[in-house]
């Protein structure tokens, strides 16, 4: 047992390293505004908190007692506690989550500066490999322990819908090789839920991991009232590790708004109180650097309010951290434009390549999917074709048929990976890479079969059928053939499976009921009334024979 002295010294050295600790977190907040040529406005808000000096936790250590938790108040200090204990509970090394709603239009509005736009949710995960519990056991924690935090059907994304991807989806952080002597090797978990739609009960957990919550700082025009009438609105949370930053976490939300639609002159002009109805009234007293950083409309004149505080190439830049006596109100308004009418046809495209994704058959039992990729640049292209179907869809690889203008063209398929799919399990997992020739379209189609499913197996609305993950595409960088750059995402596809009629079981069950209802009831009147047969005649003999009655009846 060790002296009252030594005791002592040891909690003031573990309250001080719990204090150091919760000082090297930093919180930085930034607003970014874009208007679009088509008169939609996209926003994202971005929220960062940083742990200088933090690491992974161990995951052969994962069911030892974790040594953070003794000063897990004081080391969470601008970190959420409760993202992170659950990123320490099964020692989770980076994870990404989106849940959006709509389809990002990258033909109108371009490539979003959060690339997870996936419709519906997407999850995916780096974890280590242990030998005391596995990668799917505790893939299979996380996404209870999220979908718990943020209120939404994460805990569905089970193995019928989680894959492995080689390429596509690759460490946006580090991934520490090394723990306590030990090399440990990574894996990867990816699950989609494009069924999943974004609502005001998750952004209300998503606001308690901020600081300030929703009441200062930019966060403060988090409104859902608008936020959800958006043409797209999303939100995300990525964690990722550094060996010089540490853990850091990013929070993410992004709308797209049509101001065109909600003004009465029909004018693309807007601030935030048009976007929001609100403005930015209180800064937030913990951030280290807080924001707004407006792109400047091109080719066309506009009038910018207040004046910004500087301008970086053609964005105007104001911080809110110094914010005095007036709330900040951005606007931006045309003089001398009237009513914006919508451009039909875009100028030039904003994106290097366009995608078209079917997926048609005149039977319940096969079909065909067909993916239509256009090159917008004037040389080759070379990307990576993720497509993940459930397990009730199955690809006939051998009908894979590539084609450019009607003429086969099959060499331009390389590095191909197919993984097929378990009966009421395991997904299908395709990975190939593919060339694009310059300014062509090429068109990727193939057989699919549709499986017979159990009644169990179909969900409530079996008649609307079921909601296909988007296929992921990803350029390559430069000649780097192991490096892919930015991810794009097609639209989810619904797909009619082979369904029985839910109906005939209600009507047989309502049809039965009614009938027994009947029966019984006529026997049971049956059997318990008696029938007395009442002379008609003049009248005292009609009330002789009520009296009578009564005596024997009582």
């Amino acid at each position: 047992m060790l002296p009252q002295g030594l005791w002592a010294l040891s909690l003031s050295c573990l309250a001080s390293h719990c204090l150091a600790a919760g000082n090297l977190e930093n919180f930085d907040e930034l607003l970014t505004v874009r208007p679009l040529r088509d008169g939609h406005v996209t926003t994202r808000f971005l929220f960062s908190i940083t742990q200088a000096g933090a690491t992974p936790r161990v995951p052969d250590a994962i069911l030892e007692e974790d040594e953070h938790r003794r000063c897990i108040a004081q080391h969470y200090s601008l970190f959420p506690l409760s993202l992170g204990q659950i990123l320490r509970e099964y020692a989770v090394t980076e994870v990404h989550l989106s849940l959006n709603a709509g389809k990002w239009d990258y033909g109108s509005w371009g490539m979003p500066e959060d690339l997870a736009v996936a419709g519906g949710a997407e999850l995916w995960a780096w974890m280590g490999d242990s030998d005391r519990v596995g990668v799917d056991e505790r893939w299979k924690g996380l996404r209870n322990a999220l979908s718990g935090l943020f209120c939404a059907s994460i805990g569905e994304m089970n193995e019928m819908r989680t894959t492995s991807p080689t390429y596509a989806f690759r460490p946006e952080g580090q991934l520490p090789l090394l723990f306590s002597n030990q090399t440990v090797t990574y894996q990867l978990r990816h699950a989609s839920l494009p069924s999943e739609h974004v609502c005001t009960e998750n952004l209300t957990p998503f606001l308690k991991l901020l600081p300030c919550k929703s009441l200062a700082g930019i966060a403060s025009l988090l409104n859902p009232h608008r936020l959800f009438d958006a043409d797209w609105h999303g939100m995300s949370i990525h964690v990722t590790w550094d060996e010089l930053e540490g853990v850091k976490l990013q929070l993410s939300v992004q709308a797209v708004f049509d101001p065109v639609r909600s003004s009465t002159q029909q004018k693309r002009d807007f601030s935030f109180q048009s976007l929001f109805d609100r403005s930015i009234s209180t800064a937030c007293s913990v951030a280290s650097n807080s924001k707004v950083e407006v792109a400047l409309p091109q080719g066309v004149g506009y009038a910018i309010t207040p004046e910004p505080l500087a301008f970086r190439d053609q964005i105007a830049v104001y911080d809110t951290s110094e914010l005095v006596s007036e709330p900040l109100d951005i606007s931006v308004r045309y003089p001398a434009e009237g009513s914006f009418s919508y451009p039909l046809e875009l100028s030039s495209p904003l994106t290097d390549f366009e995608i078209s994704r079917t997926f048609t058959g005149t039977t319940q039992s096969s079909g065909k999917l067909t993916v239509s990729i256009q090159n917008n640049r004037a040389d080759d292209l070379q990307i990576l074709y993720v497509e993940t179907m459930p397990w009730l869809v199955t690809f006939y690889l051998h009908t894979l048929d590539l084609r450019v203008d009607g003429q086969k063209r099959d060499e331009l398929m390389t590095r191909l990976k197919y993984a097929p799919p378990e009966a009421h399990g395991r997904p299908t997992l395709l990975e190939v890479e593919l060339t694009i020739p310059a300014s062509s379209i090429l068109q990727v189609s193939m057989e699919v079969i549709r499986s017979f499913l159990r009644y169990t197996e179909h969900p409530p609305d079996a008649s609307r059928g079921w909601d296909m993950p988007p296929a992921v595409f990803v350029v390559r960088n430069g000649n780097d053939s192991m490096t892919y750059g930015e991810r794009v995402y097609t639209r989810p596809v619904l797909v009619d499976v082979a369904t029985p009629d839910f109906s005939m079981p209600y009507n047989v069950i309502i049809m039965s009921s009614t009938l027994i209802a009947l029966i019984f009831g006529s026997i049971f009147n049956l059997l318990t009334r008696r029938f007395v047969a009442i002379k008609v005649g003049d009248g005292n003999a009609a009330n002789g024979d009520e009296n009578e009655l009564r005596n024997e009846f009582g």
